[in-house]
């Protein structure tokens, strides 16, 4: 990796965020150059999210800028060398038998002992979607020993000491537990020439949605003027669901919502809930394990992150140009996020031409828990289309069909297409390395166009907005919390905070934050001055 670069750090609250995190760690492992001379500069430089360092032998290796939290009995592979030795003082030790290692983590321990590189096409197809219980499971790069934090007094398994209620989450970093968490942050960031910010990814609807608030509220006082940007994350079922849990996921969150939208420069829901989850035809997925789906729908780091922060500026700019007001009722920015995988293209076709075909309608799936924006408004988006080779961009010596095919750059097609600010377009496609399940339609071949047995990249056109869409999400989300009575159906909900006035505020505070994004019928923002009933 070469150029000068502006770090990232990353952190990953609760098991869901940590497997979505895994698998989007593995693409971006995929995509890393370590010999800078045996190949051009990447359009993708990730060396705002890795930090560089060397192996006793000499080798050049690369780890995560990371910090991943998460329950006891979650963590088995991939550090770089043993954790620090404890603190002084009286010991106990306990005693447990070492979990057996799957195919790939133990093809992975061959290759880390020979210090070797697999031969190109040698890597078998592991089929782990039934075996994988943890997200170490399929971790295929190191992190470093600063990176896992381990909750010890909250079990990831079995019906005692769970992580389950927003309180919880928020009682829990203190003392040792918050030390920790800022001795970890100083050395990620102190090794940092130039910050530009944190992406926070978190559980929403467990007790890691308190957490995560109080985490994002840490960085927000501790680091002022750097940008943070939160992914609230929720998978579409819950394997250990019952009427109280559920109950549980809906308080946390809406709390969550409203809490780390509060205290992040941009906050993104990431979910393929309500159910039924939207439709993604060349994709085979079980709608329980949808996280490496959503790895790869997450909008690229290599677009770098301080894209998404102009995003929060060209909004603040929309008020002055349209008069519109999205940012005069609330402080905060929450954006939706949409997702194409794959693109859908077939193999030697131009952009144009496969742009074309989604006139009537865009391509890509509402990734947020919101409808796909008909006919709202949109204040702002970030697009990406990743995955096409230059010459796959235009029609070469046709003679322009439609105005797309006028168009002189794959940039100028898209931008035309989406009728937005400036996106950004990246040739190579996002790669998919064992043990990257296969999860997509046999009419693909191997780079994800259509119609080969093992797809082994993919075309992805993600696209994060803000706008009229995002309404429903937060108005359902906090109607549906407003009318539960929750000192009665759910009284240990708040038994370890937050006060029943709190709660209210953050309730109130959930409304204010959806009106923002509401288009009356003439297409005008209201004020929060304006209409108190909804």
């Amino acid at each position: 990796m070469t150029g000068v670069s502006r770090e990232l750090i990353t952190l990953q609250l609760g098991h869901y965020s940590n497997f979505v995190g895994t698998h989007w760690w593995n693409l971006q492992d995929a995509s890393l150059c370590y010999d800078p001379g045996s190949a051009p500069p990447p359009e993708v430089q990730s060396d705002s999210v890795f930090r560089e360092g060397q192996t006793p032998g000499g080798s050049v290796t690369y780890t995560p800028r990371l910090i991943a939290m998460d329950l006891k009995g979650t963590r088995r592979s991939g550090f770089a060398q043993p954790e620090p030795g404890a603190r002084g003082g009286s010991v106990t030790v306990h005693k447990h038998s070492q979990p057996e290692k799957n195919c790939f983590l133990e093809d992975l321990e061959k290759l880390d002992v020979s210090a070797g590189e697999p031969e190109p096409g040698s890597e078998p197809n592991y089929r782990l979607e039934g075996s994988v219980t943890v997200w170490s499971d399929f971790l295929r790069l190191h992190l470093h020993p600063r990176s896992v934090a381990v909750i010890h007094q909250f079990n990831h398994d079995g019906e005692a000491h769970r992580l389950e209620t927003f309180g919880q989450g928020e009682s829990v970093l203190q003392g040792a537990l918050l030390d920790e968490l800022e001795d970890r942050l100083h050395f990620f960031v102190e090794e940092c020439d130039y910050l530009q910010g944190f992406q926070v990814l978190c559980d929403l609807e467990d007790g890691f949605a308190g957490l995560g608030s109080k985490v994002t509220e840490l960085l927000q006082d501790s680091y002022g003027g750097r940008g943070i940007l939160t992914w609230g994350m929720a998978p579409v079922v819950h394997r250990d669901s019952t009427p109280a849990r559920d109950r549980y996921h809906l308080l946390n969150a809406a709390l969550g919502t409203v809490n780390m939208a509060a205290h992040s420069s941009l906050f993104c829901p990431l979910t393929l809930r309500p159910p039924p989850p939207p439709l993604f035809p060349l994709l085979s997925y079980d709608v329980s394990d949808l996280g490496p789906a959503l790895a790869a729908l997450r909008a690229p780091p290599s677009a770098p992150f301080i894209y998404l922060l102009q995003l929060l500026l060209i909004l603040l700019q929309a008020d002055e140009a349209s008069g519109v007001s999205v940012t005069g009722c609330c402080s905060s920015q929450v954006v939706a996020a949409y997702g194409a995988v794959p693109f859908p293209m077939m193999p030697g076709g131009s952009l144009p031409d496969a742009l074309s075909a989604c006139a009537d309608a865009l391509p890509w799936k509402p990734l947020s828990a919101c409808p796909e924006a008909a006919g709202g408004r949109c204040y702002g988006q970030w697009s990406t289309l990743r995955g096409y080779e230059g010459q796959n961009c235009l029609s070469p010596g046709i003679e322009p069909s439609t105005p797309l095919h006028g168009l002189l750059s794959g940039e100028d097609v898209l931008a035309a297409y989406v009728s937005s600010f400036y996106p950004s377009l990246v040739s190579a496609p996002s790669k998919l390395t064992p043990p990257f399940p296969q999860i997509f339609s046999p009419a693909l071949d191997a780079q994800g166009f259509m119609r080969a047995p093992l797809v082994s990249s993919v075309p992805i056109l993600t696209s994060l907005q803000s706008g009229t869409a995002l309404r429903p999400f937060l108005s359902e989300l906090q109607c549906a919390a407003a009318t539960f009575d929750v000192r009665r159906r759910a009284p240990s909900f708040l038994s370890q905070g937050p006060e029943m006035a709190d709660y209210q505020e953050a309730l109130e505070e959930l409304r204010l934050l959806g009106r923002c994004y509401h288009d009356d019928s003439g297409g005008t923002t209201r004020s929060s001055s304006e209409d108190d009933d909804d």
